[in-house]
């Protein structure tokens, strides 16, 4: 037992949100191979941490030492340890903020609700339907009491960084 199924299970429900959102609006969402300016080093919980880890030690020796040699060298504010060519070289277990970045989110900044998503997406678009709208507020929550779950199971800190977690084991 890995201790990662209730995270598997969100990720499930997540990702097929942004598959159907992704869908709909094909036409106006620019994300693709390459683009990855959205791509820092950043910190994300154990639990994606733990998912990390396990996608690591599923890929062939070479490509893992690439990750790993990355992590070593990665700095706060520099691009993720993932990001290579400008692809993500554990992109089926990538993060749940990675996951959603680009796409529409509702936000709540100093008492205020937004819609946020980035400014080369739905360009021309007038509007964007609640449907499509993911509320980060909520989502956080979901993650952070799947994050509380598994540390009773697996202690540790509630959040690493992108390296922390590839260079941990």
């Amino acid at each position: 037992m890995t201790g990662l199924e209730n995270y598997l299970a969100l990720l499930s429900r997540v990702d097929e949100i942004c598959r159907r959102t992704s869908e709909t609006f094909s036409a106006y969402i620019t994300c693709r191979a390459g683009c990855d300016a959205c791509c820092r080093h950043l910190s994300i919980f154990a639990v994606e941490a733990a998912a990390l880890r396990k996608a690591l030690r599923e890929l062939p020796a070479e490509q893992a030492e690439l990750v790993r040699a990355k992590a070593r060298e990665t700095r706060e504010g520099s691009p993720c340890p993932l990001l290579h060519d400008g692809l993500c070289l554990l992109y089926q277990a990538r993060p749940i903020i990675c996951r959603t970045h680009g796409l529409p989110l509702l936000l709540l900044r100093e008492g205020e609700r937004s819609v946020d998503f980035c400014p080369e997406n739905f360009q021309g678009l007038p509007s964007i339907p609640g449907s499509a709208v993911m509320d980060l507020e909520r989502l956080n929550m979901m993650l952070a009491t799947v994050n509380a779950l598994y540390l009773q199971s697996f202690p540790g800190p509630e959040r690493l960084t992108m390296a922390q977690a590839l260079l941990s084991d």
